[in-house]
């Protein structure tokens, strides 16, 4: 007499434990920082162009920051052609206090933002235009100056606000001027940022009304963590 058994369909624990252990489609993987960056780049880019409203733009950019995945960044652009920007010119490396270097003569990846009702922000690694313009109303934005590159050695950055705020942040070797004002709210913090004298300047400009507008110098994080070890290495010397 043969003993015969009926195969048995795998446990459910054993499907799960393979499910598991299968590699992630593209769509559901973390996207980072600079990917949402990007995705906002060229939302930028096709507002200038005159592919979306401003309405569409306010939409898809705060899904863009809001993104966790590639699969939510991948729709935002869907309907959109690839970037038109052409190859940017050989650029001039410009000397800075540890972090990266910055660059002067490298084509602008953005020279505006806008804010209604909600926020902008411009920071990791960009190219800020000869004249950066920014207006917040009702809203806010962030400029981040730390890791971007120059199209020029001089640029103005030009800040107005109604019942808002923008916040520029420069890195402790940029050359800054403030001289923007402010009505029944505050334009500037230090009013003068030296730094070595083949390094960039910008000049900060505008209008805050019942609004602020804020410049802060502030460390780049590589440079923060570079202090931070020196000053342990330093420590255990002693």
């Amino acid at each position: 007499m043969t003993d015969e058994r009926a195969e048995l369909p795998p446990r459910k624990t054993d499907m799960a434990k393979a499910g598991a252990d299968a590699p992630l489609a593209r769509g559901e993987l973390r996207a980072s920082d600079a990917d949402r960056e990007r995705v906002a780049e060229r939302l930028r880019e096709a507002v200038a162009e005159g592919r979306l409203d401003m309405e569409e733009f306010d939409v898809r950019l705060g899904a863009a920051y809001a993104a966790r995945t590639y699969g939510d960044l991948v729709p935002l652009t869907r309907d959109l052609p690839e970037s038109t920007g052409g190859a940017a010119p050989a650029p001039a490396p410009v000397g800075g206090r540890g972090g990266r270097v910055g660059r002067v003569g490298v084509e602008a990846t953005s020279r505006g933002a806008f804010a209604l009702f909600g926020g902008f922000a411009r920071r990791g690694r960009w190219a800020v235009g000869k004249v950066f313009t920014a207006f917040a109303m009702w809203g806010g934005g962030e400029i981040d100056l730390r890791e971007a590159d120059f199209e020029d050695r001089e640029t103005v950055v030009r800040c107005f606000t109604i019942w808002g705020g923008i916040s520029v942040v420069v890195p402790p070797e940029l050359r800054v001027r403030v001289s923007g004002v402010g009505i029944m709210g505050g334009f500037g913090g230090d009013q003068l940022f030296d730094g070595p004298p083949d390094s960039p300047q910008v000049t900060v400009k505008g209008l805050a009304l019942m609004g602020g507008v804020g410049v802060r110098r502030k460390e780049r994080k590589g440079e923060k963590r570079r202090l931070k070890e020196e000053r342990k290495r330093g420590e255990l010397e002693d």
